[in-house]
């Protein structure tokens, strides 16, 4: 059986990494989300059953939803893209904060709401992921807050839409990741080597998104190789 599944922030790190992983199986037709169109067609062009559409978190939802809101079941949605802004407490502006909390939490919240008609109850998982820094007890790191803040809101937001939908068996989980080698993460602390690379951290996602759903609902998980 086919399964439809919607991959949000597909162009570049782990998102084009769970991207690349999922386009190997041909009974998988994907849809790859993400600003940069042309590093997703330079990634995705040899695979037929990947789908790029361009889709920016900044914008307004509408005009951007195109095949996505013909589809009449979604299997499973990776809710992976994230804005990281690194600056200190007193250097943030509201703005700062409105942008992170656009991108990580509001547009986040508005694409599930969107696509939530189709996703398919008693086999449908949403997978957010968020950050360790956002994680309860877990380590913290300077000049993150306004990252951190937005990724702990998507994290409880997990949580109350899990209990709201039980009953319509339309799963919902928040993987809390530790440092992975990307971009993003060389942005941030350059010249840090973390203990995964993104295929690594794609491959745990993959599993976790297409198997492991049955057994955890509203769950915030850690996912680290550090002790909180």
């Amino acid at each position: 059986m086919n399964k439809n599944i919607v991959v949000n922030g597909a162009s570049r790190g782990i998102g084009k990494e769970i991207t690349l992983q999922l386009a190997q199986n041909p009974l998988y037709n994907v849809y790859a989300l993400g600003r940069n169109v042309d590093a997703m067609h330079a990634a995705f062009s040899a695979y037929p059953n990947v789908k790029v559409l361009p889709f920016d978190l900044e914008m307004e939802m509408e005009g951007q939803m195109g095949i996505l809101s013909e589809l009449q079941e979604i299997h499973v949605l990776i809710n992976n893209a994230g804005l990281l802004i690194k600056n200190t407490f007193s250097s943030l502006t509201q703005k700062d904060f409105e942008r992170s909390m656009r991108v990580n939490f509001f547009a986040q919240v508005a694409l599930i709401q969107k696509l939530l008609p189709s996703i398919v109850k008693g086999k449908g998982h949403v997978v957010n992921i968020s950050s360790m820094g956002a994680f309860q007890g877990s380590m913290k790191f300077p000049e993150l807050t306004a990252y951190a803040s937005s990724k702990a809101a998507i994290a409880n937001f997990t949580e109350v839409f899990a209990e709201e939908y039980k009953d319509q068996e339309i799963w919902m989980n928040c993987l809390c990741l530790g440092a992975v080698q990307t971009e993003m993460l060389e942005e941030a602390f350059p010249g840090y080597q973390a203990p995964i690379d993104a295929k690594g951290m794609a491959a745990f996602i993959v599993d976790f998104a297409l198997n492991r759903f049955p057994f955890f609902n509203g769950k915030i998980i850690p996912v680290s190789t550090s002790t909180p």
